[in-house]
């Protein structure tokens, strides 16, 4: 492979079939080692899997091509330092859009959002059509091209975003194409965003002479130096000042021995200066590991350590700047004195930082904004604080400086008016347009007029007043401000006491102000009014405001320099807060824009690519680094099978936990109820994790639902779910949604009921199963942690760090072969099952997941063993929303299947018809979906209404011989009979389900009812109408099959003119037999369609048709002719 010099270089030098084949780096791509013998080898090793691994990612995202981000191309220009072959950069304008240029006036710094924008860092195409798939990329006149966005930014004037941009080869512009051809439009269209990429490149081609290599030469190889044997410094350490503070803060704390012991080790490894050295604190799920590194950097930041804080994502740089954020506020005398040592910075829409309150004052761009304010023109600290003094020193010498400047003015303002007077007296202008003229000067000497009534001088009292509220209004913000966005270093502890004594005493003059009589004001250096109390009194006050200002400090250390014109101020203010700051917080590829540190912590280290790593690991001045993280839980995503295999995803704390390097493992989780913790424990940490005491307190087991089921810890089976894939080959399963969907349901209807606030997170492996979750439940409950119901729904991914109250899980695989994928994943499968405090429930098909053979059996097994396994029918409520998804997934011969949740302790067999499937989705209605089923439940196990409550709504023909009528609700009847299918040799009876109908459309299928039966035989009917009692309950009967019988009956005799008669005049559709061992589907016809004997020709007398009986009374008499025998309950059914 030709060496280039850039990663840039060898993107630009792929064809799209190059960026497609995935094995184009495969002989390529060596294993990376566990140990290694120089910084060079080391860095070397990960330079091929990262070019690989981007060469995947760019295949990927053109897999999307079609919901990329695309804008017309308006302008194109080479720039000046332009020249082929090689220096090939351009100038593009795009047609931005008035909307998306005002949603991105204030965020044009270099981390914009990747995601819904182009940005800094941008791979873009250069095509001649939107595209929609990738061969759009590679046409005839436009082969692939793309190109790497170095800068950008809007013009005010117009709707353009302007990019700087490098190509991958000359962009062919068309210039003079002539009056009649429109010019050629183009499209830069988004591929990805690589400067992660770029910057771990960068660190991995560092010069090992110039760059930092200490910390590095530490992890090639054992053995591995500890700080804590250095004994150079052990004497000397143990005499300081900070040793001993830091003992006695350690010993007071609430921390717990293992949390102790770790955080000591870290802070002896800082006071160390005889060695580099890396430090790895283990902190598996719930061991309180932010807390810990909390306690760690506020130790760290009351000695002044100059400390890096990142972490892979921001999700996880958020929640340990909150830790240390709660901290200092709770340390401080003024609640956030201090802040100003510690800066969070990166993108704030990737952040969200809106959605964090409590970090804006030591988010960088709103303290630079903040300091800007302070700083700079008249809303600075020190033009307020000497206005004021002046005046409350002479309000009158104020005054007439006001006045002067008010004749200034309007002298100006004068002039300016008679030279366009002047200009407006030409004679060019009063031949062309006199008379409006004279309407211009008539209505602008109206305005001169009203100019001079709204800009009459204040009176003395008015403008002390107005003055006063203005300058104080100014100096209260730089108060309430500065003291939390100045470094300590540049304000004193002192110096805030005297500003909010000023502050408090400014507030108490200020009302004083308001309220004191006008002559008061008028007065103010007159003797004359030395007698007067009100006068006494607001003079008083006045000298004490004045001496309490000009205690204060005029001007504080300077942040920018007014000489340095190579950037403006805002930029030098940023540079200045984040080289004065004690702690620094912000992603690990953003670590790359900070000059300097002394100490770095990586949080969540095992979720980080060692390369990755190797980019904070270089920075100036580092002497220490301590890892925090936990290698059982999820690893950094790669998305190259090839880097994959060649451990390109491997973190530095996991390659030095293989090598024995030494971890402090924090011990004792706080988080899950033991019933929880106790199978994680023991599967993934060999049960080394003790459960906290507050986590075994009984105040601990909480319940939200009723039921064994919404216990502490449960496996609820769903077997009957069905995977479905989505566009983009991600897996999902609806009837696990509508489980986890009543589920939430009835958990948000008891917190309402009780007033418990709870919040609930919901975890899936697959992002299909994410979305149309948030689609379907997350849009009906509020996200908000603070609501007194939330809901979270969230991949396992998305979920890494974080905890909930109750924890569901949908696992989604469901089939025969027990494939579960990624989900067998055991560092995935401990995030998910890790999240919950009080209640875990996880949904799934237990057999698959018993079938699969992963982690996953034995959570199943387990599960069945603590007597924690639960079918999901066990609650009605769940049954139903099956059943209904199920039908809205055309799934009928699940529901009907023998071992369905509706009848599987039924004693009959029953029958269901297209069209009663179809009525019941059409019902879409959840109260008459949910009766219904009570009473085909009630009729399979046995149930009859008493006769008195039947309901003849609608008498036919033949079917009123057969056919039930069962309400339903007061518009909707159940229509079913007793019938009878031939199974190995015998008649059995089952219940034929008809339809569910309004009454309206009864006579209708009692028509068709009436085709169906009329052809029934005096056998057949006797066997349906038979009735056989178990106690109150009916039972079907069974009987053997006569051999003549059975010929007459059978389907094969039926010929086609029967078997059409059939097919088109009766109910259309199939009818799902089940029963106790067996489950098929046969056509209606089949199952009740009789023949009259194999030529099909004239009717026997035994076997007349029935076709004469209109009412139940004749049906009663017949019932007496031929003698059907009815057994006598022993108990009248009530």
């Amino acid at each position: 492979m030709e060496m280039k010099s850039s990663l840039i270089d060898y993107v630009f030098s792929w064809s799209i079939q190059d960026v497609l084949n995935n094995d184009l780096y495969k002989t390529q791509v060596k294993q990376i080692p566990q140990t290694f013998s120089s910084t060079s080898e080391y860095l070397e090793s990960f330079t091929t899997p990262l070019i690989e691994e981007t060469r995947s990612d760019l295949s990927s995202n053109l897999a999307t091509l079609s919901e990329s981000l695309c804008y017309e191309i308006v302008d194109i220009e080479p720039t000046n330092v332009f020249e082929l072959p090689h220096d090939l950069f351009y100038i593009l304008q795009l047609n931005y859009g008035k909307e998306k240029k005002k949603s991105n006036k204030d965020n044009e710094d270099e981390d914009e959002d990747e995601d819904d924008d182009l940005v800094v860092g941008d791979l873009i195409a250069i095509t001649n059509v939107r595209p929609k798939c990738i061969n759009d990329l590679d046409r005839p006149r436009r082969p692939y091209l793309i190109a790497f966005v170095q800068h950008r930014w809007l013009r005010d004037e117009s709707s353009c975003l302007v990019l700087s941009i490098s190509s991958s080869k000359p962009i062919l512009i068309e210039e003079n194409m002539g009056k009649n051809r429109k010019r050629e439009t183009l499209f830069a269209v988004k591929l990805m965003n690589m400067t992660t990429n770029i910057r771990i490149w960068n660190a991995l081609h560092s010069d090992p002479e110039t760059g930092n290599m200490n910390l590095i030469k530490q992890v090639l190889h054992p053995p591995f130096s500890e700080a804590e044997n250095c004994t150079l410094c052990c004497a000397d350490e143990k005499c300081s000042d900070a040793y001993s503070a830091m003992k006695a803060s350690l010993s007071n704390s609430d921390l717990n021995e293992s949390q102790k012991a770790a955080v000591w080790s870290c802070f002896e490894t800082r006071e160390c200066n005889h060695h580099n050295t890396v430090k790895l604190v283990w902190g598996p799920p719930g061991t309180g590991k932010t807390k810990t590194v909390g306690f760690l950097l506020h130790s760290l930041l009351k000695i002044r350590c100059r400390t890096c804080t990142c972490a892979p994502t921001n999700t996880a740089v958020l929640e340990v700047t909150k830790r240390l954020v709660k901290g200092v506020a709770e340390s401080s005398k003024y609640n956030g004195y201090g802040l100003g040592d510690v800066v969070l910075f990166g993108n704030k829409k990737r952040m969200k930082i809106k959605d964090h309150k409590e970090l804006y004052h030591v988010f960088l761009d709103h303290r630079v904004k903040i300091l800007y304010q302070c700083y700079v023109g008249q809303s600075g600290w020190n033009n307020n604080l000497l206005s004021m003094i002046s005046l409350l020193e002479d309000p009158d010498e104020q005054y007439l400086l006001y006045l002067k400047a008010k004749q200034s003015v309007k002298n100006e303002e004068a002039e300016k008016n008679h030279k366009s007077k002047s200009k407006s007296r030409s004679k060019q202008k009063e031949k062309r347009s006199s008379k409006k003229e004279k309407e211009g000067n008539g209505h602008s000497g109206n305005k001169e007029e009203d100019n001079e009534d709204k800009e009459a001088p204040l009176t003395i009292e008015d403008f002390v007043r107005e003055r006063f509220n203005c300058f104080a209004e100014r100096l209260y913000f730089c108060v309430e401000n500065l003291y939390k966005h100045l470094p300590t270093s540049l304000i004193s502890l002192e110096e805030v006491e005297k500003m909010f004594e000023a502050y408090r005493s400014l507030k108490s003059f200020q009302n004083l102000v308001q309220n004191v009589s006008g002559d008061v004001l008028k007065n103010i250096n007159k003797s004359t009014m030395d007698e007067d109390y009100n006068f006494v009194k607001f003079n008083l006050a006045r000298t004490k405001n004045l001496q309490t200002l000009q205690s204060l400090p005029e001007n504080f250390p300077p942040l920018y320099s007014t000489e340095d014109f190579s950037m403006d101020i805002m930029m030098m203010i940023r540079k200045f807060c984040l080289q004065n700051a004690c702690m620094v917080f912000c992603t690990v590829s953003s670590s790359a824009k900070l000059d300097s540190t002394e100490m770095l912590v990586i949080d969540e280290a095992a979720q980080l690519k060692e390369c990755e790593s190797a980019i904070p690991l270089q920075l100036h001045g580092l002497r220490h680094a301590i890892l925090i993280g936990d290698e059982r839980q999820l690893p950094a995503m790669v998305r190259s099978e090839i880097s994959e295999e060649a451990n390109f995803g491997r973190s530095l704390f996991e390659r030095l936990t293989i090598l024995d390097h030494k971890k402090y493992l924090l011990n004792v989780q706080h988080r899950m109820h033991p019933s929880i913790s106790l199978f994680p424990n023991r599967e993934f940490y060999n049960n080394q994790i003790l459960d906290g005491h507050n986590v075994k307190h009984g105040a601990y087991s909480r319940r939200f639902l009723p039921g064994e089921m919404y216990g502490t810890y449960s496996f609820i089976n769903v077997p009957h779910g069905k995977e479905e894939f989505d566009y983009k080959h991600s897996r999902m399963n609806m009837v696990e949604v509508a489980v986890v969907s009543d589920i939430i349901g009835s958990i948000y209807k008891e917190s309402s009921r009780t007033k418990k606030k709870v919040r609930v997170g919901v975890i899936s492996p697959y992002k299909a199963q994410v979305h149309v979750m948030s689609e379907k439940i997350g849009k009906k409950y509020s996200s908000d942690a603070q609501s007194d119901f939330s809901l979270s729904i969230r991949s396992v991914d998305g979920f890494q760090g974080g905890e909930e109250d109750i924890i569901i899980i949908s696992t989604v695989r469901c089939n025969v072969n027990g494939s579960v994928g990624f989900l067998s994943n055991r560092q995935r499968s401990n995030v998910a099952l890790t999240r919950a405090r009080y209640c875990l429930w996880i949904v799934g098909s237990g057999t698959t997941l018993v079938k699969s053979g992963s982690v996953w059996k034995k959570l199943v097994i387990d599960a069945k063993e603590r007597n924690c396994f639960h079918n999901a029918e066990e609650d009605k409520n769940l049954t139903n929303a099956i059943i209904a998804t199920l039908l809205e997934l055309n799934q009928h011969d699940v529901i009907a299947n023998a071992d369905s949740l509706l009848f599987r302790n039924a004693k009959w067999k029953v029958c269901f018809t297209n069209s009663f499937w179809t009525s019941m989705r059409r019902a879409r209605n959840d109260e008459l979906f949910e009766k219904v089923l009570s009473l085909l439940e009630k009729l399979s196990s046995g149930w009859r209404q008493p006769q008195g409550e039947k309901n003849h709504v609608v008498h036919g023909e033949s079917s009123s011989l057969f056919v039930e009528h069962y309400m339903v609700n007061k518009n909707c009847f159940l229509i079913w009979a007793v019938d009878f299918i031939r199974e190995r040799s015998h008649d059995i009876q089952v219940l034929k389900v008809w339809d569910v109908l309004p009454l309206l459309d009864l006579p209708k299928l009692s028509k068709k009812l009436d085709t169906f039966y009329k052809d029934y035989t005096v056998d057949k009917l006797t066997r349906c109408k038979h009735i056989s009692n178990e106690g109150n309950l009916v039972v079907p009967m069974r009987w053997p099959v006569e051999p003549s019988s059975y010929k007459a009956n059978s389907v094969q005799y039926l010929n086609e003119e029967q078997v059409e008669k059939n097919m088109t005049t009766s109910m259309e559709g199939v009818i799902s037999i089940i029963g106790e061992e067996f489950s098929i589907t046969i056509p209606l016809m089949r199952i009740s369609g009789s023949g009259s004997g194999s030529g099909g020709g004239g009717v026997d007398s035994n076997e007349r048709v029935l076709t004469a009986f209109r009412d139940r009374k004749a049906i009663e008499e017949w019932e007496l002719q031929v003698g059907i025998q009815k057994k006598k309950p022993e108990t009248e059914l009530i």
